[in-house]
């Protein structure tokens, strides 16, 4: 299948939908559960599984965060050379790391002067990929 702006964003329905549901539903399950044993004897068992579904919630976040950052790192050299090889300097400093994901999906005809326009207008990474022609493929991003 072709990529383009509709099309680009992934949703992995076991994380961002099955596990998530679930942590939700145990989140709000142990603070019902914790709610109702200050009346009881459980209130140490009871705040041990609301502390496991609170670090669960926690951890669900930077499991996305942190391979995210790294991804954007990723790209911001890739697109840093691939900037240098079609025009022979450096990206400029100004642009912003939202700027430059979504530049990455600009053909190579296209991206100087994308990205030209990206720091003249200040475009968000939603118009940029808006106004992209010819759309380049990543499907590695997840």
């Amino acid at each position: 299948m072709e990529q383009n702006f509709k099309n680009h964003s992934r949703i992995v329905i076991g994380y961002h939908g099955v596990l998530l549901i679930l942590l939700v539903a145990g989140l709000i399950g142990s603070v019902m559960n914790f709610c109702r044993s200050l009346y009881n004897n459980n209130l140490y068992s009871a705040s041990l599984i609301m502390l496991l579904f609170v670090c669960g919630a926690i951890m669900f976040a930077f499991v996305r965060l942190f391979p995210l950052k790294a991804q954007d790192r990723a790209i911001r050299a890739e697109e840093n050379f691939r900037y240098y090889m079609l025009t022979g300097k450096p990206l400029p400093p100004d642009l912003r790391i939202g700027q430059i994901i979504a530049l990455r999906f600009a053909s190579d005809e296209e991206f100087p002067a994308l990205t030209a326009r990206a720091l003249q207008e200040n475009l968000t990474s939603k118009e940029i990929k808006q106004v992209i022609q010819k759309w380049k493929a990543d499907h590695y991003r997840v």
